[in-house]
């Protein structure tokens, strides 16, 4: 593991900053959003933006890296990105902030797409797997790290917008000094939902409804907090909760879904995310209990992501896959935009605790109908199905695509 570490530390790292900037970023919109104040419904909106650019990121960056470069592309969607970081305090309107949040959005994505590229790249068939789960927790440790330098600077002020955009922007040096190839970026055009949804229902349900959690929980988890009255330092400390909780699952889940029907860890996580969800909407706003929630709701929520992946892939052929992830990829960013949207407009219309309410029902809905579809259809055999790969919600197709690709060539390897 050391070997391969030593050969892609400089992308590492870079994404660890990338991620401490977009990271702090995320939970600067619920903090300063409150403060400058905006309702929950134009919050919700303000979140839903991003989304919407980083679809259209990973949609058109392929085409602008084929015109001009992975470095040119790199370099201007970092400029833009950390231009857009700086502008948020300056413009304090929602419209504005939607229109910036579709552009940092945008940018993120086609960093992921160029970042990703040049990682996968200097991988080979034998080291990749590790390789994307170096990454995978770089992108986690980056989020959670983000958390922390938030309690060091005044959110009324614009210093740690201006902190968020320095990171960023320091972040591609690394890279940038290191990734001298040009690799690949080719994707494979995403499987049609209808195609996609007659190869895996469960999976195109539950990674609609998944995108809308994550969405919910990445998003609207600061505003939570600030409507609810919890102070900077209690934000934060929630907000990385909600992103510890993957570090601890993620290995457990993934080594249980290699070994027994996937429909049913699908369902018993469901579930456990919908009781946790419950036990925050029922603590009456205690601060520990709060954190165990998120701890549990975030700590079931990026597993998932990988496993309806997995699920999914356990019904295609090897040819498919790369088509499927895509999909996927897209079906998940679709509820990303609606998630944020309908949890808005219940905090508006109930109570900030609605925030608990909606990721109860989501998580519900997954659990229900993953119970369903065991109904429907024979399980795969453990024997014959891909090997799990703890992909990560933030990443984009082509890491998507990698692991995907990983996992079918090494269950075909080493058959279990």
């Amino acid at each position: 593991m050391l070997q391969v570490l030593s050969s892609i530390w400089a992308l590492l790292v870079g994404i660890v900053l990338i991620m401490l900037g977009n990271g702090m970023h995320f939970t600067l919109i619920g903090l300063r959003g409150g403060m400058e104040g905006f309702s929950a419904t134009e919050l919700a909106v303000v979140t839903s933006g991003y989304f919407v650019g980083f679809l259209s990121g990973a949609k058109y960056t392929p085409s602008l890296i084929h015109k001009v470069g992975h470095v040119r592309v790199f370099a201007a969607l970092g400029s833009f990105m950390s231009a857009g970081l700086v502008a948020f305090p300056l413009l304090a309107d929602p419209i504005a902030w939607t229109a910036l949040r579709l552009l940092v959005g945008f940018c993120m994505s086609g960093i992921y797409v160029t970042a990703e590229s040049w990682l996968n790249d200097a991988s080979t068939n034998e080291t990749r797997g590790k390789v994307l789960s170096a990454y995978m927790i770089a992108q986690t440790l980056g989020i959670i790290g983000a958390q922390y330098l938030l309690t060091l600077g005044d959110a009324k002020t614009s210093v740690l917008f201006i902190g968020a955009s320095i990171l960023v922007s320091i972040s591609f040096a690394p890279i940038l000094l290191t990734a001298s190839r040009t690799p690949a970026t080719e994707l494979t055009q995403p499987m049609p939902l209808k195609a996609l949804f007659l190869g895996s229902p469960l999976g195109t349900v539950g990674m609609m409804l998944l995108g809308s959690a994550y969405a919910t929980q990445s998003g609207m988890g600061a505003v939570y907090g600030s409507l609810i009255g919890m102070s900077k330092s209690e934000i934060a400390l929630f907000v990385a909760m909600l992103f510890t909780g993957a570090l601890f699952f993620q290995y457990p889940i993934g080594w249980l879904s290699d070994r027994i029907d996937r429909r049913q860890i699908i369902f018993g996580a469901s579930a456990i995310g919908a009781a946790s969800s419950f036990l925050g909407w029922t603590t009456g706003g205690g601060l520990w209990p709060l954190m165990i929630s998120a701890f549990l709701v975030g700590g079931i929520t990026t597993p998932l992501y990988a496993l309806l992946l997995a699920h999914t892939n356990d019904f295609l052929k090897s040819e498919e896959m790369p088509a499927a992830s895509g999909g996927l990829v897209f079906t998940f960013g679709i509820g990303a935009i609606l998630g944020p949207l309908v949890t808005g407009w219940a905090m508006e219309q109930a109570s900030p605790i609605a925030f608990w309410l909606v990721l109860t029902v989501t998580f519900a809905m997954i659990a229900a109908y993953a119970l369903y579809r065991m109904t429907q259809r024979s399980a795969v055999p453990a024997s014959q199905t891909d090997s799990y790969i703890g992909v990560v919600p933030t990443t984009s197709p082509v890491a998507t695509e990698a692991a995907s690709v990983w996992a079918a060539e090494q269950s075909e390897e080493d058959p279990r």
